[in-house]
C-alpha cells in the first residue's frame, strides 16, 4: 500500500499550495445507519484512497491490523477512525470521529457516527453541521430500524443532499436485483418522510469498488462513484447569507472606559458600518459606527464572521441578546412547539425546570407532556405521557425568559436548542422550534399602583416563604403549625399551605407520579409567590421530593424571602411513626410512588434552616425557625 506523497508545490511555493486549498470549497458530511453497516470502514477507505494517510498512520495501521484487526494479515480501515479502546475492543463505533481529507477538487470534514441506537446522541451531534448524509446499509440486511431513524433524524435536522450507500456488495456477489431491491424499499420510505430524491450507489468499503472509481465487479452500475459524486454534489449558497442580519451577543467587549463592543459569530445576513439595527427582545435602536476583528476594521461583515460591533448610542444589550437588521428582527416568546429527540437514560419529567440553551442564551425551561411521539418505521403518531431514550415527540416548551428565535426551518442557529438537567448539567435532548404558541402573544402583565413593598409596608413585616420539606411523617406540618401560632400570637399576618388541605382543593386533580409532584410543587409556588405579593409570611409543608422544584420556587422570588427548612427524619424513624399508616400500605403495595418506598426524595444540600428532629423538639424548631425569621426582617428594624 502506498502512504501519503505531498504535493510537489508544496516543496516548490508553500504560498500558492495553500493559497489553492484556501480556495477549495468545503464539504461537511457524515456516515450513519445502523451497526455494522461498514461506516468506519468506508471512511478508513476514502482516507487512503485520497492519500491522505501518512508513512507513520500506514505503519501503525498495519500493526494495529494485525493485532486488533477483523481482516486477518489485510488492513482493517476502520482502526483509521475507531479511536477509543472501547471502539477497538468491540469493533464499534461509540463517540462521533471527525476526520479531515482533501481532494483536487474540495475539502471535506466527514463525521463518523454511532450506529448503535444507545449512542443515537452522538449521531445528531455529528448531523447538526453537515451538509450531506452518507446512509449506510449493509447488502446482506437491507433497510432496519436504524437506518430508518439516522435518515429520519438527517431529515428533521435540515441535511438536504443524502447518498444511499449499499455496502458490502462482494458479500451478496454484487446482485444487482438485491441492489434495486434495497433502493425500492429505501425510496418508500424515504417519501414518507418527505425525502424527495438521493443518490443510490453499490459499493463496498473492504475492496474498494465503487468508491474512488467505477468498478469492474458492478457493470451494471452506471451512476458515479463516492469520491467523485462527494466532489461535485453542490453545496448550495448559504441561506443564511441571504436573510436579514442576525448576530447573537456572544460577549460584551469593555476593555476600557472608551471602547464598548458587542462580540459574536454574525448567524445570517450582512452588515455594514452606519446601518440600523434593533436590539431584541428591548426593541432598543441605534446604528452600526465600527465593526472590529482582530485583523482590523470593516466596512461590512457577512453569515459565519466572528466581529465586535461597535454602536452608535449607548444601548442596553448584554449576553444572549441578538443584534438585528432594524426593518426585520426576529421574534421574542416564552412558548413554543417543538420537536425534541431525547438522548437521556432517564426519561423526560414534564413540569420538570431544565436549562434550555438557544444561541448564547440560557434560560429556565419546562416541556409540557408530549402531544405526541413518532413512530421512526410507520411515521404514525403515537400517543404518550413523557419521552424515552431516542424517542421523537412534540410538545410544547415553556420558559422563564423570552427568548429571541427563528423557526428552525429558517435558522438552525436561532431555531435549534438543547436541553440540560440542572442537577447533572447533562445534556437531555435537542430540540428543533416550530413556532411560538401565538396565545402567549395576548398575555400581559396588568401593572398595579399597590406594590409588594406597599403590602410588606401595611403589614409592617417583611414577606417570607418558609419552605419546609422532609419525608413523610418527619413532622413538617406539626413543626411548621407551631411556627404559624407563635408568628399569630407576635401579631404577624401569615399563612399556612399544608400539603394534604391542597390536594382537597387547588390540586384535587393531581396524583403522585412524578410529573403531578413537579406539578402540584409548581403550583403551590405560583400561589405562594402571589401571597408574599401581599406581604404575607406564608409557610408550606410539603414532602416536595425534589431539588429542581424546590430550587424552580426559590427563583420566582426576590433573593431572600425563600426560606428552606429542611426536616431532617431518617427512614427508619419516618417509617416507624407511620401517623398515617401510609408506609405499611406502600410496602403492602397498595401505594404507588410513595416517597422513601417507591419514589426518591432528595434532601436539600445547603438548606437555610436543618432540624434533626433526632435531637431536637418540635417546639425548640418551631422557636429557632421563629428566632431565625425575625433577625432577617427589615422593616420592624
Amino acid at each position: 500500500m502506498t502512504a501519503y506523497t505531498p504535493d510537489a508545490l508544496i516543496a516548490a511555493d508553500i504560498h500558492a499550495y495553500l493559497d489553492g486549498h484556501a480556495h477549495k470549497s468545503m464539504l461537511r458530511f457524515i456516515t450513519c445507519g445502523s451497526v455494522d453497516d461498514g461506516k468506519s470502514t468506508l471512511i478508513g477507505r476514502l482516507l487512503y484512497d485520497s492519500k491522505t494517510i501518512f508513512e507513520d498512520q500506514l505503519s501503525q495501521l498495519e500493526a494495529d491490523s494485525k493485532r486488533l484487526g477483523t481482516q486477518g494479515q489485510n488492513i482493517d480501515f476502520a482502526l483509521l477512525v475507531d479511536g477509543l479502546a472501547a471502539e477497538r475492543e468491540q469493533g464499534i463505533t461509540i463517540d462521533v470521529a471527525y476526520r479531515f481529507f482533501a481532494t483536487d477538487k474540495r475539502k471535506f470534514i466527514v463525521a463518523d457516527t454511532p450506529g448503535h441506537e444507545q449512542y443515537t446522541r452522538n449521531m445528531v451531534t455529528g448531523a447538526s453541521t453537515a451538509d450531506l448524509a452518507v446512509i449506510l446499509i449493509d447488502a446482506r440486511k437491507g433497510v432496519l430500524t436504524q437506518t430508518r431513524r439516522h435518515s429520519f433524524l438527517a431529515h428533521l435536522i435540515g441535511i438536504r443532499h443524502i447518498v444511499l450507500a449499499v455496502n458490502k456488495m462482494d458479500l451478496v456477489d454484487h446482485d444487482q436485483a438485491r441492489f434495486e431491491q434495497i433502493v425500492a424499499d429505501y425510496s418508500a420510505f424515504a417519501l414518507s418522510i418527505g425525502i424527495t430524491g438521493f443518490t443510490a450507489i453499490p459499493l463496498s468499503g473492504l475492496t474498494g469498488a465503487n468508491i474512488l472509481a467505477p468498478s469492474d465487479t458492478m457493470p451494471w452500475y452506471e451512476g458515479p462513484a463516492l469520491l467523485p459524486h462527494l466532489e461535485t454534489v453542490p453545496v448550495e449558497v448559504d441561506q443564511a447569507t441571504a436573510a436579514p442580519f442576525r448576530l447573537p451577543v456572544q460577549w460584551v467587549n469593555r476593555p476600557d472606559l472608551d471602547f464598548r463592543g458587542f462580540a459574536g459569530t454574525v448567524a445570517a445576513g450582512r452588515i455594514g458600518v452606519g446601518d440600523p439595527i434593533r436590539i431584541v427582545p428591548s426593541g432598543k435602536t441605534s446604528e452600526v459606527a465600527r465593526i472590529v476583528t482582530a485583523d482590523g476594521d470593516l466596512d461590512t461583515a457577512g453569515a459565519g464572521e466572528a466581529v465586535t460591533l461597535v454602536l452608535a448610542d449607548e444601548v442596553d444589550c448584554s449576553r444572549g441578546d441578538v443584534i438585528a437588521a432594524a426593518d426585520a428582527p426576529p421574534e421574542a416568546a416564552s412558548q413554543f412547539e417543538a420537536t425534541i429527540v431525547w438522548l437521556a437514560d432517564t426519561a423526560l419529567v414534564p413540569g420538570r425546570g431544565y436549562w434550555l440553551k438557544l444561541g448564547t442564551r440560557t434560560v429556565g425551561a419546562t416541556v409540557q407532556p408530549p402531544a405526541y411521539v413518532v413512530d421512526v418505521n410507520t411515521q404514525a403518531h403515537l400517543s404518550a405521557k413523557t419521552l424515552e431514550l431516542n424517542d421523537i415527540g412534540v410538545a410544547e416548551v415553556f420558559t422563564d425568559t423570552p427568548l429571541v428565535f427563528q423557526p428552525y426551518a429558517d435558522s438552525h442557529q436561532l431555531g435549534g436548542f438543547i436541553l440540560i438537567d440542572r442537577e447533572t448539567n447533562a445534556t437531555v435532548a435537542a430540540g428543533l422550534i416550530h413556532h411560538a404558541l401565538r396565545r402567549a402573544q395576548n398575555v400581559h402583565w396588568q401593572s398595579v399602583d399597590i406594590t409588594r413593598e406597599a403590602h410588606s409596608r401595611q403589614k409592617g413585616q417583611s414577606p417570607r416563604l418558609l419552605w419546609f420539606t422532609g419525608l413523610s411523617g418527619s413532622g413538617k406540618s406539626t413543626i411548621a403549625n407551631l411556627v404559624e401560632k407563635k408568628l399569630h400570637a407576635l401579631g404577624r399576618h401569615s399563612f399556612l399551605l399544608d400539603g394534604d388541605n391542597i390536594r382537597h382543593g387547588l390540586n384535587k386533580d393531581l396524583g403522585f407520579s412524578d410529573a403531578d409532584r413537579i406539578e402540584n410543587i409548581r403550583r403551590v409556588g405560583e400561589v405562594a409567590k402571589l401571597m408574599t405579593d401581599a406581604g404575607l409570611i406564608v409557610l408550606t409543608a410539603f414532602i416536595s421530593p425534589f431539588r429542581a422544584e424546590r430550587d424552580l420556587v426559590r427563583g420566582l422570588l426576590p433573593k431572600g424571602e425563600f426560606v428552606e427548612i429542611f426536616v431532617d427524619t431518617p427512614l427508619a424513624e419516618a417509617e416507624a411513626r407511620d401517623p398515617k399508616g401510609l408506609y405499611a400500605k406502600a410496602r403492602a403495595g397498595e401505594i404507588a410512588h410513595f416517597t422513601g418506598i417507591s419514589s426518591p426524595y432528595e434532601p436539600p444540600e445547603r438548606p437555610d434552616i436543618h432540624i434533626d428532629t433526632r435531637r431536637e423538639s418540635a417546639e425548640a424548631a418551631a422557636e429557632r425557625i421563629v428566632e431565625h425569621v425575625l433577625g432577617i426582617w427589615s422593616f420592624e428594624l
